[in-house]
């Protein structure tokens, strides 16, 4: 059973911590926006999944925005308390250490069961959901920018196409004209006009080309300035469109793996993948707990300067786990060992501050 001070402490930590993530979150969505508009520009998939990426991408985020929130969360409010002197007050009357661990165990326990979900389910599925569905907006013709009734400029081509039907997926075309314009072996410029009935779309194999297939139609080479132009009727005649451009540098197979997957594959990637999926709550815990120790203050110190020095906490034990992450990637490391031993060495380093300060301190009566 909850007491009145238990439930003072979760209400006053959970409200900062749900400020804290809707404020990252935005942040988030803004740089991840113009990520995706990059990535769109670049042709890497089309602007009509723009925003179905977008959501899916901010929950594969969550797994590193979460842990974040928490621990900038607590850094505020209890900063706050000990600004306030609330917690001198509190501590006046005789609330010792565990009056602060009991709602930070709830709140660690809670945030931490919602990392792991993330990092081990949900994470994972947004990605894949997210390949899956510019995979199959790359199979149609509207991702090259096509539209039924109307001429579009040729992708990549410097030409037009038209096309009077499209069936619902884009990847079938009625009757199809296409122009394009080209230098001709004695430099004159020709154009050429491609008609078809009917069209399809289709890709390479490893899916980054797209072309139009088209059937029974005709084929005409004019030279500008000159008639000797030439007539073809052909049964079948290929043209391609854009490419589909991808991030190569952003690539990770791995990462859209389910869970169980990744314990069959035997590569460093996917070992990579897992130890970072599976330390993710850990990392959690142990931000957390170095909240408390960093998040006490007097209100004679500058207000964000303890935030400073927990913003920088983080970023060194966060560049030290994606250090040990890095050698896994490269197999150097074949297990995940050394981001356990770190993450225990941060874990007793915030457990010996916070007794230093809570525990050690005897708490002053009023009228000593």
């Amino acid at each position: 059973m909850l007491s009145i001070l238990d439930r003072y402490f979760l209400r006053e930590l959970a409200q900062t911590v749900a400020a804290t993530a809707i404020v990252l979150l935005a942040i988030m969505s803004g740089i991840s926006f113009a990520h995706v508009l990059q990535q769109v520009a670049n042709g890497s998939f089309p602007a009509s999944v723009m925003f179905q990426v977008l959501g899916l991408n901010m929950l594969d985020g969550l797994t590193t925005l979460l842990p974040l929130s928490a621990f900038l969360g607590v850094l505020l409010a209890l900063g706050r308390m000990w600004r306030e002197s609330e917690m001198h007050v509190l501590a006046s009357s005789g609330m010792g250490a565990g009056g602060l661990l009991r709602p930070m165990i709830i709140l660690a326990a809670s945030v931490a069961l919602l990392v792991g979900l993330v990092s081990l389910w949900l994470g994972p599925w947004a990605a894949r959901t997210s390949d899956q569905l510019v995979a199959a907006a790359n199979r149609s013709v509207i991702a090259a920018g096509l539209d039924a009734g109307r001429f579009t400029e040729l992708p990549g081509k410097g030409g037009i196409i038209f096309v009077d039907q499209l069936s619902r997926d884009g990847s079938t075309l009625g009757s199809t004209f296409i122009a394009t314009e080209r230098a001709g072996k004695d430099n004159v410029p020709h154009i050429k006009l491609v008609t078809g009935k009917h069209g399809q779309l289709y890709q390479e194999t490893d899916g980054s080309g797209r072309f139009l297939a088209l059937w029974n139609g005709f084929q005409y080479d004019i030279p500008l300035g000159a008639d000797n132009w030439r007539k073809m009727q052909y049964e079948r005649n290929d043209a391609s469109l854009s490419n589909v451009q991808s991030d190569n540098d952003e690539e990770d197979p791995a990462h859209s793996l389910t869970t169980l997957a990744l314990l069959r594959v035997d590569n460093p990637d996917a070992r990579a993948e897992f130890a970072w999926r599976t330390i993710a709550p850990a990392m959690t815990l142990v931000l957390l707990a170095l909240a408390l120790p960093l998040s006490r203050q007097s209100p004679r110190e500058p207000r964000f300067g303890r935030l400073l020095l927990a913003v920088l906490a983080f970023y060194l034990y966060y560049l030290l786990m994606a250090l040990c992450r890095g050698q896994l990637i490269k197999g150097h490391w074949h297990h995940s060992a050394p981001m356990w031993f770190l993450s225990l060495i941060v874990f007793g380093v915030a457990a010996w501050m916070f007794r230093s300060q809570y525990v050690e301190r005897k708490p002053r009566r009023a009228g000593a």
